[in-house]
């Protein structure tokens, strides 16, 4: 697991910035307040979109979080876990002492005996001696790496067998107008000034920012607006900003021997949800997965991030039969009876991709059926329940069908792993 070695002035930026400006901006306290909940990570999320709802939840998961910055993902993943009594330990890497500092004091003011941090750069794995994880969450990481595919190819081999990792990286199209204001602002704010200087350079420009701007109409993100400095530092003012399209992003999965298991939410990658036209439909038809998602990517134009759970290549593990009388869906974070209340009259549920609503249509009986959701009750026993309401099994099994698969692929209900 070697790197190139090569003197790097953009990495010894990066590395400054988020000593001076830790990424994101998190207060310790706002634990006793909140918990902030995201993809990649979720603990429903990794069971389903990695394990294929088969690893049973007694079994201890050792996760690493590659680059946790201040700790979002850290503190939701170890969090879930000891709310549910999940064994395993959240090992936290990164090299920023000032952020790993804000992440330890979120996790204390948690009190969460089943994490760890551990001060250490991606492009030193070898030497820290990690050992192999079942799951390794690197979000928001890889496209500010000088090597991101020698690093993904590097994570790839601490992965124990069958495990998977959660990823996250920048896409173009709905970032449109930040790197336009990055181009400027590296005449503007030259590196080789002091990142206090650089920001003020920045925060000048964002007050005269002109009205024609692209990035001011991109509502696509907004950590230049509510982000505080280190989130207008780290749009507008970081060294290293790549991004990938969907198709890039898949390639580089496949450079590392890695395939996609899931891409976040599917549905956002599928363009029929957008064009209705029954000829374009046919023609989307005869695309495969891949060029689906391109046209999808390309048609909405608002995907700012490529969010992905993916596995090594060829060894997806794939989820039980949703039709299985004696699977147990779960509702992955909503309450079935509220997402119940968001249906319309019209029994479509709004769903919002980014900047996009698109309306979801769904049978009618879902309304009923998603309150009994809870993760303890089989498909048969909704089954069962139904039968008292008037729904013979044939026609559950089609009602089933069709809201299983529609939630699913909105990342709302998946199915529950073993005790």
């Amino acid at each position: 697991m070697t790197m190139p070695v090569e003197t790097d002035t953009r990495d010894t930026e990066l590395a400054a910035q988020y000593e001076a400006y830790p990424y994101p901006e998190r207060n310790p306290q706002d634990e006793t307040k909140r918990l902030l909940i995201g993809s990649p990570s979720h603990l429903r999320e990794i069971d389903y979109w990695v394990f294929g709802a088969r690893r049973s939840r007694s079994k201890p998961l050792r996760a690493l979080v590659a680059g946790c910055g201040t700790g979002d993902g850290a503190i939701m993943l170890a969090t879930q876990m000891a709310r549910s009594d999940r064994p395993g330990e959240v090992v936290c890497l990164d090299r920023s002492q000032r952020a790993l500092s804000i992440a330890q004091a979120r996790a204390t003011t948690r009190k969460l005996e089943n994490i760890r941090f551990i001060q250490g750069s991606l492009s030193d794995l070898d030497s820290l001696k990690l050992g192999l994880f079942d799951y390794i969450d690197c979000c928001g990481v890889l496209h500010h790496l000088p090597h991101p595919a020698a690093t993904l190819k590097n994570l790839e081999q601490l992965l124990a067998p069958h495990g998977g990792m959660g990823l996250m990286v920048y896409a173009p199209y709905g970032r449109t107008g930040v790197y336009m204001v990055q181009e400027a602002l590296e005449q503007l704010a030259p590196h080789t000034e002091a990142p206090a200087a650089r920001l003020d350079t920045a925060k000048r420009v964002m007050r005269s920012l002109p009205a024609t701007a692209w990035l001011r109409q991109n509502g696509n993100f907004g950590d230049h607006l509510s982000g505080g400095d280190a989130g207008l530092y780290d749009l507008l003012l970081n060294p290293r900003d790549r991004s990938y399209t969907i198709g890039a992003f898949l390639d580089l999965l496949n450079g590392a021997g890695l395939e996609p298991s899931c891409l976040m939410e599917p549905a956002r990658y599928d363009p029929t949800l957008f064009l209705p036209d029954p000829r374009l439909r046919n023609r989307i038809g005869a695309l495969d997965w891949r060029e689906k998602a391109i046209v999808a990517e390309a048609l909405t134009g608002n995907m700012a991030t490529h969010v992905a759970y993916v596995v090594r290549q060829g060894a997806r593990t794939p989820p039980p039969d949703f039709n299985d009388f004696h699977a147990v869906p779960v509702m992955r974070e909503i309450p079935g009876v509220e997402l119940a209340k968001q249906m319309h009259a019209d029994h479509t549920l709004p769903f919002t991709f980014g900047t996009l609503v698109v309306p979801i249509p769904l049978p009618p009986q879902a309304r009923g059926l998603l309150p009994l959701i809870d993760g303890k009750q089989t498909v048969g026993d909704l089954a069962a329940i139904l039968s008292t309401r008037g729904v013979p099994e044939d026609k559950f099994r089609k009602i089933w069908k069709e809201t299983f698969l529609t939630l699913e692929s909105l990342n709302r209900v998946l199915l529950q792993s073993p005790l």
